[in-house]
């Protein structure tokens, strides 16, 4: 599946740190990055993580929430923000659900071996719950800053 601009947010629902499930549709009324990213404490989830987390005042002052999701569980999402104070919050994908919904679970290749695995990806929803823009196959420097600039973009209500 592929989200195209203009598609509403999926009802899917992710798990929080705490255990407590959230629906991503009830994000309305409230513009929402969404980024996916394949494992906690890899050097570029990490970074990834840190940036959306320095950002996080910007993104705030623009109207927008942030939410990482991978398929790790809640307790390890827990001990990644310690370790690094990330602010940006976590949530899990505990069923596959939220990567199918999004297209983000996508089939891979290394060093010649096929596998599954999540395809770092940014969504961001404007406050009507529809998709503004989505980057695929991201590359973790200045995708931050691309993302913000395209958040300040979105009309303010």
């Amino acid at each position: 599946m592929t989200l195209e601009p203009g598609a509403p947010i999926p009802d899917v629902a992710v798990t929080l740190p705490d255990g407590s499930v959230r629906r991503l549709a009830d994000a309305t009324g409230r513009a929402l990055v969404v980024y996916f990213y394949p494992k906690d404490d890899t050097p570029g989830c990490t970074r990834e993580a840190q940036g959306f987390s320095e950002a996080m005042p910007a993104f705030e002052a623009a109207g927008v929430e942030i939410l990482g999701i991978s398929k790790d569980p809640p307790a390890k999402h827990q001990k990644f923000a310690a370790k690094y104070a990330l602010a940006v919050p976590l949530a899990s994908d505990v069923d596959d659900s939220v990567c199918e919904a999004f297209g983000a679970w996508v089939e891979k290749s290394m060093y010649g071996k096929q596998y599954m695995g999540i395809d770092r990806s940014t969504f961001l929803f404007g406050a009507d719950g529809r998709l503004v823009r989505a980057w695929r196959k991201v590359k973790v420097p200045g995708h931050v800053d691309e993302v913000l600039a395209a958040a300040n973009a979105l009309p303010r209500g």
